[in-house]
């Protein structure tokens, strides 16, 4: 692998301008082109073979009049006013609703009763003629163009209902680009100048834009969820960076070595530019892996991640070479006040061994002493992890939405004036064909519903026109997102017979959350497998591999834990603008457990090449790990802040899903560069000794060899072009073959 990448890294710095314009086409090409024919992004909601999906495919198939989704315009008067007095204007925007393309159906509050007993709210129930997943957010803006006049009439007019809540686009908060900042105020603090600081955070701006351009043309394809762009942001740019990050600390480590720029690059890219290629290929090892739960908006999520992880893997591979060969000195020249320049100065006359460093000499303090701190350690990160054991998942509805969106404040009306299981409607659709309930037994069995104590009111049966398909609205008492509509719709599908079916939103995320949980298990399992069989051809190791998915297990547990402690139990909520406890999103333990174990990987690759590589030149295992540690600790350290203060720039986002993404992966990127790296490692690398690095021979015969090992730095027959390596011989390198 090593070989591959040294050849891509010359030729990419043999001809730099070509692969510049390569790059600026690509971008040229890409982007207008997503803006022309990319699609529109859609939440698939439906778990495959579930009872709601039974549901809605009988109303598509028999009763389509019946299966189009449903928006609501809310209309509302302030205190002691009515809104009849506005009739004219509502009116005429039930008018101009009715115009909207899709549109089937619109009721009149006034003729149809919906009206709220105060007479202060009233709503306009719009019903489309496809399913929620397939409005085209045209329809939406086009229904708010239709409502906006009567504002301008003194009334507050909102848009709520599936279709709105569903198709509603993920909000921003202007905050990444703050994250952006701080990461290149960490990079100037690591690289000691503007010029190589800048360049990662290039790199990982045109990772991100070809990506997101490239997840645009594939929502013209496929279903792909409105989640998708902004985790697939978040990621590129952790990646993107720390990728250029990893590249350029090896190469200017290279250069302070005695090599020349050509050789020093051609190096780095040899050693860290192999560590980027199987790094980026454990996460999209570990993102792809979301199709095992069967979803497809969390194949898409996997998807499109992948998408811009393998763009950031590609410019660290490419352009960043290019870029490099054409700055040349000035990656290395050091912008800083004139005591800097002369601390630097008399660092250079006694330049630092790795015994001098504070990283060093941690190391052996661990591992002088490996049981209290592996204990301790462990011990933390459990104690964090406690509040996971009690995690309530499900999916957040409309009243968890920032206050800001227009269906949140339809939501908080239409709670007020009609209760709060009014934002929760269920559909149970009756197959008359199928043995079970017939249709003279509807009414009992309406009756049997509506004495449940959770449902609130159930509606006139609607038989389709062949007379086989009968529809029964159903309004619970309680909220979407309430663990007691959930034990509503249970103890109702309880008592259903079997030719009945549940739908609409609450019972489609119920049936989600429920194949969630129950393929959670087995995605994990896959995941720990295949990334301990990645590592184990890497490291020719058994329990190097082990040892990282325990730790990894233990970091992303821990990560778990603060999540359910600040949205779950409210501790801390103020400091990240909630106001309200919310149950964790259900699809986020799955997500989380791809993203964190894939990052997670990257840190361990690129400590673990280093540390192999010592332990290959000495075979003391302890000092190997300190000497590791010693000319990684900077790099790796950078890399967890950059990736930490990205993530937690989109804190900041208005939407619940999104918080909880960007504290839950700033937590665990902060435990594994800590705790996990600078702790556990040391001490269980310690305490295994020669263990480490042992393999069966007869694993170690059959095994394909995707290696560690010591080898030159330059080939002669690879590196033609380049200028002949400075005598003597460079330090051997990483090398992943």
């Amino acid at each position: 692998m090593n070989r591959l990448t040294r050849r891509i890294g010359d030729a990419s710095a043999r001809r730099p301008w070509v692969t510049i314009g390569a790059w600026v086409t690509a971008l040229a090409l890409v982007l207008p082109l997503a803006g022309l024919v990319g699609g529109s992004f859609v939440d698939d909601l439906v778990a495959p073979g579930s009872q709601s999906e039974k549901a809605m495919e009988l109303l598509e198939d028999r009763f389509p009049e019946a299966s189009g989704s449903s928006a609501v315009a809310v209309f509302a008067v302030p205190e002691g006013e009515r809104i009849d007095r506005h009739r004219p204007a509502v009116e005429a925007a039930v008018d101009r609703i009715a115009d909207v393309k899709h549109v089937a159906t619109v009721t009149d509050p006034f003729t149809g009763g919906t009206i709220s007993p105060d007479g202060r709210i009233g709503y306009v129930e719009v019903t489309f003629d496809v399913p929620p997943m397939k409005v085209h957010p045209r329809q939406i803006d086009a229904l708010s163009d239709a409502i906006e006049p009567v504002r301008g009439d003194g009334v507050v007019a909102e848009l709520g209902g599936d279709a709105v809540f569903i198709n509603a686009e993920t909000p921003t908060s202007g905050a990444e680009a703050a994250g952006l900042l701080s990461a290149l105020v960490i990079l100037v603090v690591a690289f000691g100048t503007i010029v190589a600081a800048l360049v990662p955070v290039a790199l990982a701006l045109v990772a991100v834009a070809a990506g997101l351009g490239s997840i645009v043309l594939l929502a013209h394809a496929t279903d792909v969820s409105t989640a998708a762009p902004t985790i697939g942001a978040m990621i590129g740019l952790g990646v993107g960076i720390d990728y250029a990050l990893f590249i350029v600390a090896r190469c200017r480590e290279n250069r302070a070595a005695g090599q020349d720029n050509a050789t020093a690059l051609s190096n780095a890219m040899s050693s860290s530019g192999a560590a980027v290629l199987f790094a980026g290929g454990t996460v999209v090892v570990a993102m792809s892996a979301l199709a095992l739960t069967g979803l497809g908006f969390l194949t898409s999520i996997g998807l499109s991640t992948s998408l811009v992880v393998l763009f950031a893997v590609a410019t660290a591979l490419t352009l960043l070479p290019a870029l490099l060969s054409l700055l040349g000195d000035r990656i290395h020249k050091t912008r800083r006040h004139r005591w800097l320049r002369m601390r630097r100065a008399k660092k250079s006359e006694n330049p630092e061994s790795p015994e001098q460093t504070a990283w060093w000499r941690f190391a052996h303090r661990v591992s002088g002493l490996p049981w209290p701190y592996l204990l301790a350690g462990s011990a933390v990160l459990l104690a964090l992890a406690i509040p996971a054991l009690r995690m309530e998942t499900g999916f957040p509805d409309a009243g968890n939405d920032a206050t800001s969106t227009t269906h949140r404040r339809a939501y908080d009306l239409l709670a007020e004036g009609f209760g709060p299981g009014f934002n929760a409607p269920l559909l149970m659709v009756a197959d008359l064909r199928a043995p079970g309930v017939d249709a003279a037994g509807i009414p009992e069995l309406a009756r049997r519903v509506a004495d449940d104590p959770g449902i609130a009111s159930i509606g006139e049966p609607r038989f389709s026109t062949a007379g086989d398909t009968v529809v029964l609205p159903v309004l619970p008492t309680t909220a979407p997102a309430d663990a007691a509509t959930s034990d509503t719709l249970e103890r109702v599908l309880g008592i259903i017979p079997d030719n009945v079916a549940v739908s609409g939103l609450t019972a489609m995320t119920d049936d989600l959350t429920r194949q969630l949980t129950d393929t959670l298990p087995v995605f994990i399992a896959a995941i720990i497998v295949v990334s301990f069989l990645l590592l184990m051809l890497v490291f020719r190791s058994v329990a190097v591999p082990l040892k990282a998915a325990v730790m990894n297990l233990l970091s992303i547990g821990g990560a778990y834990g603060v999540v359910v402690a600040v949205f779950q139990w409210g501790w801390l909520g103020g400091l990240f603008n909630l106001h309200e406890t919310m149950p964790i999103a259900s699809p986020l333990p799955t997500i989380f457990f791809a993203v964190l174990f894939g990052l997670s990987m990257d840190y361990e690759v690129f400590l673990l090449s280093r540390v192999r590589e010592e332990y290959d030149a000495t075979g003391d295992p302890t000092e190997s790990v300190a000497r590791g540690m010693a000319v990684t600790g900077r790099v790796i350290t950078s890399a967890a802040l950059i990736m930490t203060v990205v993530f937690l720039s989109f804190v900041a986002n208005p939407s619940p899903l999104v918080k909880m993404m960007g504290l839950g992966l700033a937590t665990a990127i902060v435990l594994d560069a800590t705790i996990v790296r600078m702790v556990l490692v040391p001490a269980s690398m310690a305490l295994l000794g020669r263990a480490a690095w042992w393999l069966p021979r007869p694993l170690d015969r059959r095994l394909p060899r995707i290696a560690v090992e010591t080898v030159e730095s330059v080939e002669s027959n690879e590196s033609d072009d380049l200028p002949s390596p400075p005598e003597p011989t460079p330090a051997p390198t990483a090398r992943i073959s």
